[in-house]
């Protein structure tokens, strides 16, 4: 058995080594200024350091966290190699015979040939961000594959090395998908909301009628999939843009239960419909953030088909801002804002068509901390100066003007949150940052209330809520509306 072994093993190193010398001999029309050149900037990962720079500037939320998965799945495939794997396997370098001068690197590596640590690098952040973001993965494949290829092409490893490099890069990035889903449902708790009696149960999902933003995101697909074979009875609508709000309104007038599939916007609209027509909804997330869902405690599509169809429900808070008389007033599971978030969305919102969502991002904080002035307003009848003005849908943990968790949304009071006009934006939103919650300072206040008048709002002023963004009007109510929502939610 030693025997077969041992020859199995030289029958495998002759291989490689053919290979290897295959590749030294072949002629490659402009490789000699490509692959060294792109070898040497995957040094230390600095490559996919820069990489992950630009898609953080250039891409949208999803490819930002796209980068961070692939910076991760570096990190995991570097540690391995470098610990585990050059120790396990002491496999000297190739002899650098036959392989052209022009192509050699100037400093050869000392380490261990077995695996190769660029593959796994350049693979593993390929992988990461491919998994989160399809597209920027079809442009980091061949920059992937030539930098592995390109250690061989100058004779620092074999093409097994490459090869099984390559793999655990790949398994690396799997991991990383691993452990983010782990931390996501685990951050997913079910909060204190009380239990909505006589939610409809619809054991085949007759009665569910979900409409489906089809530009939400990239989530949204494999929801549906969990939902046609949980509730095959259940009416699926997809519309996106103009048609969304009407589709919803209509769905919610002859269904039994809405649904919605969808990011938080999206969530805000069927929230509207819903509430207008006094049904339940049902939540599939389905966009990029999903802020509501997790807050919620909805992991995904499953269990909100197994809450629809045992009818397990809850009842939440909706906040809401109500204009002057005649007006009709909008709602907020989230939070609403007025000041710095808003002119920074609208900014944004204007530009990112035509340079793209990052760039538009910071050129938008660029312009609001260069220009923004304070808004003028009365607040309870007093006058007052705020850079910004922060209502949450519950209370919110964290410090700051806008803090990101909540743990129940059955509270049925409205967080909010004032950073004080005076000197400039930056300074004061920064320091604002570092104040404690429900705290009281020169420059912020955070304090807990069921309604608030705001008076005097000048023209033209923004408003932002649940990511969506307006125009205030001159006078509005913000107020909280307790167990005003039924939300389906596996007990």
């Amino acid at each position: 058995m030693a025997d077969q072994e041992l020859t199995w093993s030289g029958t495998f190193a002759r291989w490689d080594r053919r290979l290897f010398d295959a590749v030294a001999r072949r002629h490659w029309p402009g490789a000699d200024r490509v692959l060294p050149r792109l070898g040497r900037a995957a040094n230390h990962g600095v490559l996919w350091g820069g990489a992950a720079a630009a898609i953080a500037v250039f891409g949208s939320n999803g490819a930002r966290k796209a980068a961070v998965r692939g910076v991760a799945s570096l990190a995991l495939a570097s540690a391995t190699i470098n610990t585990v794997g050059k120790w396990s396997v002491r496999r000297p370098r190739p002899l650098l015979e036959g392989v052209p001068l022009t192509r050699q690197l100037a400093t050869q590596p000392q380490t261990t040939s077995f695996p190769s640590g660029h593959s796994a690098s350049a693979f593993a952040f390929a992988t990461g961000v491919a998994l989160a973001s399809p597209g920027w993965g079809a442009v980091l494949a061949p920059v992937a594959a030539s930098v592995a290829f390109s250690r061989v092409y100058t004779g620092v490893h074999y093409p097994s090395d490459v090869l099984v490099g390559a793999s655990l890069g790949v398994a690396a990035g799997f991991v990383v998908r691993r452990l983010a889903r782990d931390a996501q449902e685990a951050r997913v708790v079910p909060g204190d909301e009380r239990t909505a009696a006589g939610a409809p149960a619809l054991p085949d999902g007759a009665g569910l009628t979900v409409v489906v933003n089809t530009g939400s995101g990239t989530a949204a697909a494999g929801g549906l999939d969990i939902l046609r074979t949980r509730l095959p009875a259940a009416e699926v609508i997809e519309c996106e843009g103009p048609e969304l709000s009407a589709t919803l309104a209509k769905a919610a007038s002859r269904a039994t239960v809405l649904g919605v599939c969808g990011g938080d916007g999206t969530l805000n609209a069927a929230a509207t419909a819903a509430l207008r027509a006094g049904v339940p909804l049902a939540v599939f997330p389905g966009g990029t953030l999903n802020h509501f869902a997790m807050d919620f405690g909805l992991a995904g599509a499953e269990a909100t088909c197994e809450a629809v169809a045992q009818g397990q429900a809850v009842r939440v808070g909706v906040g809401r801002f109500s204009p002057g008389p005649g007006g009709e007033p909008g709602y907020f599971l989230n939070n609403f804002s007025i000041g710095a978030y808003p002119e920074l969305l609208g900014h944004r919102l204007r530009w990112a068509p035509r340079i793209g969502g990052g760039p538009a991002a910071l050129l938008a904080a660029w312009r609001v901390l260069r220009s923004q002035r304070p808004v003028r307003l009365r607040l309870a009848g007093r006058p007052r100066s705020v850079w910004l003005l922060f209502a949450g849908n519950g209370t919110y943990h964290g410090t700051g003007p806008t803090p990101r968790r909540r743990d129940h949304l059955g509270e049925g009071l409205l967080d909010l949150r004032l950073v004080h006009g005076g000197g400039r934006p930056g300074p004061r939103l920064l320091a604002a940052a570092f104040t404690g919650p429900l705290s009281r300072s020169p420059i912020h206040v955070a304090t807990r209330l069921r309604s608030l008048r705001i008076g005097d709002i000048p023209a033209g002023t923004p408003l932002a809520y649940d990511g969506e963004y307006a125009d205030a009007p001159t006078d509005l109510v913000l107020d909280e509306l307790p167990d005003a929502l039924t939300v389906y939610r596996p007990r």
